[in-house]
């Protein structure tokens, strides 16, 4: 339980947590949401309910999986209604990769099969409009980031454009919900369990497991941004 400074009880802040696979978390943004005294409600969105309104929760994180949206698969349709009540109803919502793809078809985008897939170490680029919004602090306007995933989409014509590749969209705002394709959250560990699990995919890809690791520094980069996105994500839940 948590007090304020005259012995009153406070309420803690809930994020819902949405993973679509068990090998893709919260990452690092799990300590960081703990460590600001956030309760986090996991479900798992094959197994457990999706509820259909995001009343009782302060906001929604949906995380990746290699799922695809157009595959409508009844859970991603659920996790589809939950992003439109948010929306409808302002409650913040953070999309991670598949979790961007789902915001960006349930506020009437499309996603698709892209037509190369982005995985490992690259390069995105973060658009003037970003520094007032998920990605403020973030004084470099091309940032390495870490990729895994081989659909794409376009965004509806009221979305606000924050970051790109060379290919594509790479995050969005649109209402109370941004998206981003990349993943901010991953650690080395996170890195090689997705390295074993995905290894039919990476071995199709002709890639090398050892590319995919992370060079000196770029795993320190990679927290600090993460944590940039993350103050800015929770400062309107605090």
């Amino acid at each position: 339980m948590l007090y304020d400074n005259t012995g009153l009880l406070l309420q803690r802040k809930t994020i819902l947590s949405v993973q679509n696979i068990v090998c893709e978390t919260l990452g690092t943004l799990e300590q960081m949401f703990r460590d600001d005294g956030f309760e986090i409600v996991k479900i798992n969105a094959q197994s457990d309910h999706v509820p259909a309104s995001s009343q009782g929760y302060d906001a929604i994180v949906i995380l990746g999986g290699p799922m695809a949206v157009y595959d409508n698969l009844p859970y991603l349709q659920r996790q589809q209604d939950l992003i439109k009540d948010a929306i409808k109803n302002n409650t913040p919502v953070l999309g991670i990769c598949l979790g961007s793809q789902l915001i960006a078809q349930a506020a009437g985008g499309r996603v698709y099969k892209g037509k190369k897939k982005e995985i490992g170490w690259q390069d995105v680029y973060v658009t003037p409009a970003s520094s007032n919004d998920i990605f403020r602090g973030v004084t470099d306007k091309t940032i390495r980031v870490f990729q895994w995933h081989g659909d794409t989409y376009d965004l509806p014509a009221n979305a606000k454009m924050l970051a790109y590749s060379d290919l594509y969209p790479q995050a969005f705002r649109i209402g109370s919900a941004v998206g981003i394709q990349f993943h901010l959250e991953v650690d080395r560990q996170l890195i090689e369990s997705w390295i074993r699990e995905y290894s039919t995919e990476i071995s199709a890809e002709r890639i090398e497991p050892e590319s995919i690791l992370p060079a000196p520094g770029n795993l320190e980069q990679l927290a600090a941004r993460c944590r940039l996105v993350y103050n800015n994500f929770s400062k309107v839940l605090k």
